[in-house]
């Protein structure tokens, strides 16, 4: 892989993390125009994905510093109860993730028509927001945390937003634009933090992929998309409280046809 690769990747993985246009459905998209081998697959993953978990907790780091503070209180106060709503949210995903682990790995292998079948899913789900999305703007409540959860856990398809499947659940169930997108993005830290450590150990098993990516490339990539994605971070929050969640869909509408007519 080549600096210019790593950087492409990079700049990929930060803004697709974000916005809700699917990030591992544009990192196959671009390993697959890369010609990206299987082998540097694994550790590249590790650390775009660290890099964006950065900009998350950077961008909400307030709000992290504050959950934690009330949460080793060990009291049951309002951080608590967000926290425990984060744990439900994560069941879905991690029920997934341990009982069809060899499915959903089999997903990520140059299948970009099912990419592109999923970005035309997305797309949908962004435009039904504007229908569909209800104007009390309540909180993230237990219930919802657990839908929200299940929304995520389909997102593990690459072509499906994850911010664009948890944001629009969350609109259409009724949750406040701020709240949503606050919820969405902090419910996504611990599966990314504990995935990645994951894939830490996978790559620790694997010696045979060691040497062949220079600590110089993969600097590259991680800076490309911790940049990006602050900047991405920053730029949906905005996005979602002004409602125009409905643009992106048209975005992925025409990757999604562009994914499975260069498939055929």
């Amino acid at each position: 892989m080549s600096t210019i690769d790593a950087l492409i990747l990079g700049i990929i993985q930060g803004l697709t993390e974000f916005l809700p246009v699917s990030s591992s459905g544009h990192i196959e998209l671009g390993k697959a125009l890369l010609d990206i081998h299987i082998k540097e697959n694994l550790l590249v993953s590790i650390v775009l994905h660290a890099a964006t978990a950065l900009s998350t907790i950077i961008v909400y780091r307030k709000d992290i510093l504050d959950l934690l503070k009330d949460i080793f209180t060990f009291q049951w106060n309002e951080s608590t109860a967000f926290a425990l709503k984060i744990i439900i949210s994560m069941l879905p995903v991690g029920i997934a993730g341990v009982f069809f682990k060899d499915q959903i790995e089999s997903f990520f292998e140059g299948r970009v028509m099912l990419v592109g079948s999923m970005l035309l899913i997305t797309g949908v789900l962004l435009l039904l927001t504007t229908f569909l999305e209800k104007k009390q703007g309540k909180e993230v409540g237990f219930g919802q945390s657990l839908i929200i959860g299940l929304a995520q856990a389909i997102a593990i398809l690459p072509g499906i937003s994850r911010s664009g499947a948890t944001i629009s659940t969350s609109l259409m169930i009724g949750v406040s634009r701020e709240k949503a997108a606050r919820f969405s993005f902090l419910m996504v830290l611990p599966p990314i933090i504990g995935a990645t450590l994951l894939q830490v150990k996978d790559y620790m098993e694997t010696p045979v992929a060691s040497g062949q990516v220079s600590s110089f490339i993969l600097a590259i990539g991680f800076i490309a998309a911790f940049i990006t994605g602050l900047l991405a971070c920053t730029l949906m929050i905005r996005l979602v409280k002004q409602g125009k969640l409905a643009y992106f869909a048209v975005y992925c509408f025409i990757v999604g046809v562009s994914a499975i007519i260069a498939s055929l």
